[in-house]
């Protein structure tokens, strides 16, 4: 059945139960009030622009509210309506609507320039965009430049005149559900990819794909109707929205935090009871300097009931978990793996079982299968490295409007995921390195990630990423950039003598001090450390940086 007809069972079923809160600290703060938790639309009465919240039965009429004001606006099945907003209550009700009308939403990165808006609306082919506060010049700069888009909408006070405010339109509309009948088979969303290889691509996904991770995320975390799901992550990206499906699924409460700040996560996780938080690994590492500095002390809060951490998005450092499971023994860990185009998280899951597998990503999710091909597209031995390929019932339908990019991933019902990966003696995957970020140094392939596990084990480092730099006789080096964790001191010569344990080919050549850039879903951005790093000098980067370190052999003068 069509993913909408869950949130109507739920407000049928628990009409008056909590589904969503909003949390805005930052706002708290400004207002000098200390605490949130005395503030709830629903529970107190009190509306406050801090905390917000709002019933199943709340949720199913705005999205019926919202549906009945696009199609009252001409909205026809199959229409791409875009949704640019940063996380606030109002999203995943626009996004429900906009479902319940039969088209198709497109949920847009909220860092995009105004010129990747442009592009991503063009290539969607989308008539109708929503869009907040954040992006008001973004969207003006480019109105002129959009024909296909037919109506702007605003949500937010005082928006734009070139836009009609959305949720005033809406709240004006009935609360009947328009009753269209859906399918599995239905398209319903466009999302994108993370365009770290230039602009994104736009991929099409169906019904039966958002119902499959609702079901393989209650599946592998078991969510009931007593759960409390801290969603910190962008709702635009599969990552947070499809985690936060099995509490769709399970009729449990969902909390969006807006803010990333180690005190915050703490706060909403012990002042809204949350039982299951995931993280992304900078945040995970930012908790954890947190408390190793003395700025925090988890003593000070009520987490009794947090019992699953758990990290998606990249590969996830093993060191970082032994950190976490040494302050917070208690939590259960997991990790899984996905990519958009398998409708995000559990296509490869560890599970809580197995923590004693950290650093792998585990094996092929509920309803899943995954493979590890070579170039030809057959299985590798055991052991040996391959590109992993997964096949299930959240598989995308294609690159929208792009055949050959789609004939390029998908085959014979398997996607060809562009990760490296190598299975162990008992059958769990460990992630090696994407396909394009693989080093070849004099013919030997060097995996980015082996090195940057292995650097995350000295104690200074807070992050770091590996890339290929030029080198006239062997191709390619390994250049470290490594990220610092405040007041901590590394020299270029520490790096060196730490790695002495690795095999020679395994040591960066290079080590630039600087900033380690991870997009909003918390991967790397190779590509830009690339751009910056590869085709200049170190020094020239570290000084560019405001870390004019000087290399090891003009020390060594």
């Amino acid at each position: 059945m069509p993913i909408t007809q869950f949130l109507a069972r739920n407000a049928a079923q628990k009409p008056d139960e909590i589904a969503l809160v909003e949390i805005n600290p930052e706002l708290s703060e400004q207002h000098n009030n200390t605490s949130w938790k005395e503030f709830d639309l629903v529970e107190t009465g009190h509306a406050s622009p801090y905390r917000k919240a709002m019933t199943w039965r709340q949720f199913d009429d705005e999205a019926s509210r919202v549906a009945n004001l696009l199609l009252s606006r001409g909205v026809q099945r199959g229409d791409k309506i875009a949704i640019l907003l940063m996380n606030c209550i109002e999203w995943l009700p626009i996004y429900f609507g906009i479902l319940k009308t039969g088209a198709i939403v497109v949920p847009l990165n909220y860092r995009y320039t105004a010129e990747e808006i442009r592009y991503c609306l063009d290539l969607a082919d989308v008539s109708m965009l929503i869009f907040g506060p954040e992006f008001i010049q973004r969207v003006e700069d480019i109105r002129g430049a959009i024909p296909k888009v037919r109506a702007l909408f605003y949500v937010g006070a005082d928006g734009p005149a070139f836009a009609k405010d959305f949720m005033v339109l809406a709240s004006e509309c009935p609360a009947d559900d328009p009753a269209l009948p859906l399918q599995d088979s239905d398209d319903a969303a466009i999302y994108f990819s993370s365009g770290t290889t230039g602009f994104p691509k736009a991929i099409l996904h169906k019904h039966q794909s958002l119902v499959c991770a609702c079901e393989v995320e209650q599946a592998h975390h078991g969510q009931t109707e007593n759960d409390v799901f801290l969603c910190i992550p962008p709702l635009y990206h599969t990552g947070a929205k499809m985690h936060w499906f099995g509490s769709l699924l399970s009729g449990s409460r969902g909390v969006l935090l807006r803010g990333t700040s180690p005190r915050w996560i703490l706060e909403a996780a012990a002042n809204e009871g949350a039982t299951i938080v995931w993280l992304l690994v900078p945040w995970a590492q930012d908790i954890l300097d947190a408390i190793d500095s003395g700025e925090l002390d988890p003593d000070d809060y009520d987490l009794a009931g947090w019992r699953l951490m758990h990290i998606g998005a990249q590969p996830v450092p093993p060191s970082l978990i032994r950190r976490w499971k040494s302050v917070f023994p208690h939590h259960q860990y997991d990790t899984n793996y996905g990519l958009s185009e398998s409708i995000g998280p559990g296509s490869v899951h560890l599970g809580v079982e197995n923590i004693h597998k950290v650093g792998a990503i585990g094996k092929a999710g509920h309803s899943w299968q995954a493979k590890i091909v070579d170039e030809a597209g057959a299985t590798v031995p055991r052991g040996d490295v391959g590109e992993l390929a997964v096949r299930g019932p959240g598989l995308m339908t294609c690159y929208y409007k792009d055949p050959e990019a789609t004939a390029a991933v998908l085959k014979d019902g398997w996607l060809h995921t562009g990760d490296m990966a190598r299975e162990d003696a008992d059958g769990f995957i460990y992630l090696v390195d994407r396909k394009k970020d693989v080093i070849i140094m004099g013919g030997e392939n060097i995996y980015p990630v082996q090195i940057e596990d292995y650097l995350r084990g000295l104690d200074a480092i807070k992050d770091v990423a590996v890339i290929g730099t030029p080198d006239h006789r062997l191709g390619e080096i390994a250049a470290a950039v490594v990220e610092l964790k405040p007041g901590h001191t590394c020299t270029e010569q520490d790096i060196f003598d730490f790695c002495a344990e690795l095999p020679r080919y395994k040591r960066p050549h290079k080590v630039i001090f600087a900033p380690v850039p991870r997009n909003p879903t918390g991967k790397i951005e190779k590509p830009k450390l690339r751009e910056l790093y590869a085709g200049g000098s170190v020094v020239e980067a570290q000084i560019r940086n405001g870390v004019p370190v000087v290399p090891v052999a003009e020390r060594r003068k």
